[in-house]
């Protein structure tokens, strides 16, 4: 079974910045597909960034130019490198991945399999 274990969350001042990982865990082969979303309370889970075999890398326009989503294929691991965080990037994020075809819309939770526990982000004065 695959696991998605996250970690690099965190509390910042708005203009700082977080790293977030994610380390994929009981397969052996690279994820095609993968993603990191996010959940503030009372809000929908929504696509931030994503990478793919098929597919440019996506951003959500809220994030783009200040988060950058990458990944380490020989470790299997999925990196979100967020800098100048606002006060509205408070959330929950989430990994995601899948080893589905994912090029028809990769930053839909529903494309998505597998998940992580989530790591909050908490950008605050």
């Amino acid at each position: 079974q695959v696991q998605l274990l996250e970690s690099g969350g965190g509390s910042v001042q708005p203009g700082g910045s977080l790293r977030l990982s994610c380390a994929v865990v009981g397969y052996s082969s690279s994820v095609p597909c993968m993603g990191w979303f996010r959940q503030a309370p009372g809000k929908e889970r929504e696509g931030v960034a994503s990478i793919n075999d098929w597919s440019p890398i996506n951003y959500a326009e809220a994030v783009r130019g200040r988060f950058t989503i990458s990944q380490d294929v020989a470790k299997n691991t999925l990196y979100l490198q967020m800098n100048s965080l606002k006060p509205e990037d408070t959330a929950m994020y989430y990994c995601a991945a899948t080893y589905r075809d994912c090029s028809g819309g990769n930053l839909v939770r529903r494309s998505y399999d597998y998940w992580g526990q989530g790591t909050q982000v908490t950008v605050s004065s």
